[in-house]
């Protein structure tokens, strides 16, 4: 089992920025490929930003490119998502999620095993 939990979430004004952090326990860090989604009220959960394992390859929904930018720490075991020039309809609950890295860097490929409980970001205009 993995355990995951994010953090960092707030209510700030549209231009401004945070960092949402996901702490990760129970089995080596390395062996998950990260990602992080976002559900808003009424709509589906959706893909935000990934992470391989190694940290040397990511990707991103084209809404948030330029603004957003995922990292990882493995010494750490966390996993971050800085978003800036956030706007009102990047309101929604951030998740972060992990998938076992045999299933490679092809985002639909992955399987996202394990979620963290979600950490609220609301951006006011």
């Amino acid at each position: 089992q993995v355990q995951l939990v994010e953090s960092g979430g707030g209510l700030v004004q549209a231009g401004d920025s945070l960092r949402l952090s996901c702490a990760a326990s129970g089995r080596p860090f390395t062996r998950y490929n990260m990602g992080w989604f976002r559900q808003a009220p009424g709509t589906e959960r959706e893909f935000v930003a990934f992470i391989k394992w190694s940290g040397d390859f990511t990707d991103y929904l084209d809404s948030v490119k330029g603004r957003f930018t995922i990292s990882r720490d493995n010494a750490k075991n966390t996993v971050y998502l800085q978003m800036n020039s956030l706007k009102p309809e990047d309101t929604a609950v951030y998740y972060c999620a992990a998938a076992p890295s045999t299933y490679g860097v092809i985002l639909k490929n992955q399987v996202w095993e394990y979620w963290g409980q979600g950490t609220q970001v609301t951006i006011s205009s």
